[in-house]
């Protein structure tokens, strides 16, 4: 499975989802994309752009104002 880091610290609403999406789309079914971001809208943000594309949101955690995200690709 491939693992790949994505890092928009600084960007706010809608950038985070829209590069998340971005990069999604480059990587294989079943492949996990860790999000850093630090704008707190985006815990909300996440949770719908996975709820309404299918991908899963698979871990979301927040350390010292950095919100990390883990998405899985949907399936094919």
């Amino acid at each position: 499975m491939s693992d790949t880091l994505l890092d928009v610290q600084g960007l706010t609403c809608p950038l985070p989802v829209l590069k998340a999406n971005k990069a999604l789309r480059g990587l294989p079914a079943g492949a996990r994309l860790t999000v850093l971001a630090t704008d707190p809208a985006s815990v909300k943000d996440f949770s719908a752009f996975c709820a309404e594309t299918g991908h899963e949101l698979v871990a979301s955690t927040e350390e010292a104002g950095i919100y990390r995200f883990v998405l899985q690709k949907r399936p094919a």
